[in-house]
């Protein structure tokens, strides 16, 4: 192979083995890392040049087999068998590596060339874990170095080991070792191997050691690849008789028997290279665990955890959210003094100013937000968070894995949804997809901040929580009532992984941030930016200008009913009433009058019918429209209050409408973006359920809270 021949190579591993922070280190990009399976469910590309070779890596999911069960597995294993890497570069969790070392098997008998990372090296040695890496290597027969994916120590060692094994291979070197199943089963596989090689163009495609052990182990994926084999009926009854021959002679069925000699195989090669040096006496990890995995305070500490974050992102955000405010009302402003009144300054500062610059308010929350999750994932929090919330999930009739979709549906939907193609059911795939909408993305915060700071300014954070809450609680109703009901069955058990505490890298951590606060500042130019383009051209539209007879019976109204008011009060009324007649008589007015009769009976107005509307573009959306609504039925240059203060002084919106807005906020469907990964995720049909299931509870939820919270006011009254 030429040096300058692109070389494809193949990260892959188990989960949890640092595979895509060594990624990050060897191609610079920032992806996030997970400390959990099923963070990346879909290959990712990056590339290195050093000296006079570019590597092209693919960041495959983190899997514990080949034997595939869900779509990441199956994503992996079909871009080894299909595609052909050049390299594998298989990442090994060095604190647990007999465990990692079976999947290191199954590559080796794929006729890849492998190189084993031995990753987490530093964290090994801590334990007192000495690994020989050369003799490992001798061992196994794959060449085999330390690395620490977060400081990128051994990347360049890693890759003088990828130039070497893929040299052999342009040197026609000799064919990789695999594992030895021992005398007996070895007579069953040899036949099947040769019986495989009989059909030329088929045994280039398929590896036969693979495929002939896959057969043994009854995989149903190997069966259907052999049917396009010329002989496939004899070397399926081959398979079949080997099968039986097994299952007879060692009294256990042949897939346990196969995985028994491998963990023998991997045993011998331990005992071999690795070595405990000492046993620490104190382990941090199991000091912190036996507080926070306790089964008493588990659960009421994550509530805590939660708790604290959403004070402290309100309580550090408010300031410069203020300033962000404050900033764009200079803005819009001095826009307004330099331009002359007309379209172009209407569009820039009712629509562009008022729409996006009240969405750019809320960024600091998005990152403070962002900062501190990040933290806890990268320390290893959010992995025990998932054991806590196992148990209750269950009793909901969840999946226990549903907890990583449904944590990363606090960021956003879209990937959230991706990620529960780890599950390895149909059935428990579908329930989660269904609930993620109900986890509060960073999309919706904005506009519970919005709405908690306008009405209930004194216990905001409270609000916020209490809503987060709400959607947690709403997901696990109906993931049991869909269980109950639309899909019937038990969930399928789980063996959750905790990793080590590890302290988090300030890189990392920043780039998290940054990559959530790019997302949120591209859809504010993007999406939020066309939206409010559009609802301003709506609200402006048909335009009006009242005659001069109408102005002076509005301000001979205003003088009847003040008679000491004196001439500028009255034409700041005019000027309030005829914007508000403007407002109505618009596009907007129109379609927010003619779906009012729907939200009327939850306590929202016209204005906010409108914002709801425009929110299925995108939820910060809400925001945008409502500060071009509340700004255009203002005085025109005299807009001195934000978009807060305007929805708190409104008459006909109190604290009671605020709290179901926002709770419809919560239920209704998701972005465009959201419902077409849900049609893509699960199908059509289920999106259209989807849609009609959370329209239907958003609007009977909302009525039931405004209906019974009003005759309670009453009573109290």
């Amino acid at each position: 192979m030429s040096a300058r021949t692109p070389l494809r190579i193949a990260l892959a591993g188990n989960p949890n083995a640092g595979k895509t922070t060594l990624f990050n280190a060897l191609t610079g990009a920032h992806h996030k890392v997970g400390n959990y399976p099923g963070v990346t469910v879909e290959k990712r590309e990056g590339s290195r040049i050093r000296g006079d070779r570019e590597y092209r890596f693919i960041d495959l999911p983190g899997i514990y087999s080949l034997t595939a069960y869900s779509i990441d597995e199956v994503v992996a294993r079909d871009f080894l068998l299909d595609e052909r890497p050049d390299v594998i570069v298989d990442v090994l969790d060095s604190t647990n590596l007999e465990r990692n070392l079976y999947l290191c098997l199954q590559f080796q008998e794929l006729g890849i060339p492998v190189v084993g990372a031995l990753n987490m090296s530093d964290e090994a040695a801590a334990r007192g874990i000495d690994i020989d890496a050369e003799s490992l290597g001798a061992v196994l027969g794959l060449p085999m170095v330390k690395t620490v994916g977060p400081r990128g120590s051994g990347v360049d060692a890693l890759l003088d080991l990828v130039d070497e094994v893929a040299a052999k291979v342009g040197a026609g070197g000799e064919e990789a070792r695999s594992v030895h199943y021992g005398a007996e089963i070895e007579a069953l596989l040899g036949p099947i191997e040769k019986a495989i090689d009989g059909d030329a163009a088929f045994a280039a495609r398929f590896p036969r050691r693979w495929l002939a052990a896959k057969l043994l182990e009854k995989d149903a994926n190997a069966l259907e690849r052999l049917a396009s084999h010329a002989d496939a009926a004899r070397i399926g009854a081959m398979a079949a008789g080997a099968v039986a021959w097994i299952e007879k002679h060692f009294g256990k069925d042949a897939e346990i028997v196969i995985s028994e000699q491998r963990y023998g195989y991997i045993r011998g090669a331990a005992r071999e290279s690795i070595r405990i040096v000492r046993k620490p006496d104190f382990s941090p990890t199991e000091a912190i665990d036996k507080v926070v995995m306790n089964r008493f305070l588990a659960l009421p500490l994550f509530v805590a955890v939660l708790w604290s974050v959403f004070q402290l992102t309100f309580k550090l955000g408010q300031y410069p959210m203020r300033w962000f405010e404050a900033f764009f009302g200079w803005l819009g402003g001095t826009v307004e003094a330099a331009l002359p009144v007309g379209i172009v300054r209407s569009l820039l500062v009712d629509g562009v100013l008022a729409g996006v610059g009240g969405v750019f308010s809320f960024v600091p929350l998005i990152v403070i937000l962002f900062f501190l999750l990040a933290i806890l994932e990268d320390v290893g929090y959010m992995s025990r968070a998932a054991f806590a919330t196992d148990k209750l999930l269950h009793a909901f009739g969840l999946h226990g894995q549903s907890i990583f979709p449904m944590m990363l549906g606090f960021g956003c939907s879209v990937p959230a949804i991706m990620a529960a193609r780890t599950l390895k059911s149909p059935r428990d795939r579908i329930v989660t997809v269904l609930i993620i909408p109900f986890m509060s993305c960073g999309a919706k915060l904005p506009v519970y901040v919005l709405l908690a700071a306008a009405f209930f300014p004194a216990h905001a954070g409270n609000m916020v929580m209490l809503v987060y809450a709400l959607g947690v609680g709403l997901s696990l109703l109906s993931a049991l009532a869909f269980k109950k009901t639309v899909l019937k069955g038990h969930p399928t058990p789980f063996v959750m992984e905790l990793p080590p505490y590890r302290a988090p890298t300030l890189r990392g951590v920043i780039w998290h941030v940054w990559e959530k606060a790019v997302a949120y500042l591209k859809k504010a130019g993007t999406i939020i930016l066309a939206s409010s383009i559009l609802v301003w051209a709506v609200t402006s539209f048909p335009a009006y200008d009242p005659s001069e007879t109408e102005r002076a019976a509005l301000a001979a109204t205003f003088a009847a009913g003040n008679p000491e008011a004196g001439e500028e009060s009255a034409a700041a009324f005019v000027r309030a009433a005829t914007a508000e007649v403007a407002l109505e008589r618009s596009l907007a007015g129109i379609i927010g009058k003619f779906i009012e009769p729907v939200f009327r009976p939850l306590g929202l107005n016209w204005k906010t019918g409108v914002a709801t509307v425009t929110g299925f573009a995108a939820k910060e959306v809400i925001v945008s429209t409502l500060g071009i609504l509340y700004r255009a039925g203002s005085p025109d240059g005299e807009e001195a209050e934000g978009l807060i203060e305007a929805l708190a002084a409104d008459p006909g919106f109190n604290p009671l409408a605020g709290f179901v807005l926002m709770l419809f906020t919560l239920v209704i469907p998701p972005c465009f973006a959201a419902l077409a990964a849900i049609a893509t995720e699960i199908g059509w049909k289920w999106m259209g359920f989807a849609v009609a299931y959370m329209l239907t509870l958003g609007w009977a939820l909302g009525f039931a809270v405004f209906q019974v919270g009003s005759a309670i006011g009453a009573i109290a009254a």
